[in-house]
This record gives structure tokens, sequence and C-alpha cells, in this order.
């Protein structure tokens, strides 16, 4: 049985991407969200079993949205995918509880090897 994935991200290259680096895995998109407001939205009804979530987005930005995901659904399984690589970046979407972190542009056996992390 394949894993379900909301990928929240502004970039329509990203979906494809992901898209591509998935194929033959046992992962697949089952939702797309192009801001953090819209994955709040529609994380009840996608029942995800992991969300990939960029950080920089038109409105509420990557961070705030995976913050308020997990207050609401404390169980969620969040993977940040940016380039935004700082420490502060790291540390506060640690602090949130996300479950890894992948640099883009990201790989498949990077991802992976984080989503594997995450589900365990």
């Amino acid at each position: 049985m394949s894993k379900r994935i909301m990928v929240v991200d502004d970039s329509r290259l990203v979906r494809v991407q992901l898209e591509d680096v998935l194929k033959g895995t046992e992962y697949e998109v089952a939702a797309y969200c192009r801001s953090g407001e819209d994955a709040i939205e529609q994380y009840a009804a996608v029942q995800p079993d992991l969300v990939t979530m960029d950080i920089i987005m038109q409105g509420m930005d990557g961070l705030d949205a995976a913050e308020i995901i997990l207050k609401n659904n404390p169980d969620a399984r969040i993977v940040m995918v940016s380039s935004l690589a700082y420490d502060d970046t790291f540390e506060r979407a640690k602090a949130i509880g996300t479950r890894g972190f992948v640099d883009k542009p990201f790989h498949q056996e990077q991802l992976l090897k984080v989503f594997g992390q995450a589900l365990s």
C-alpha cells in the first residue's frame, strides 16, 4: 500500500520534480497545495501519511503553516523541503515538531531516506 503525500509548495516545478522522483516508489502525491493556508484547510480532508512543506510561499510561510497543522494534528508528519537552509530555520523547524529537512534541489535517495526516517 502506498504512502500518501501532501505537497505544499508554490512552485509547480517542484510538484513535477517530486512526482518524477517518487515514480516507482511506495509514495504517491495525494494532494498539492500552493500555500500554507491551503495546506491547513486541506489537511483534515486529505489525511496524508506525510507532508512536504516549502518555507517561502505567498501569504503564510511554511514554518507557520507546519506549526498550525501540528497543533491541530499532533501526529502529523511534516518534512520541510526548502532551499532556505539556515541554522535558525533548522532550529525552528525542529522546535515546532517537523520530522526532517530536505534541501532543494533534492534527489531521490535523499528524499526517500528522510521520508523513511519521518515515518518511522
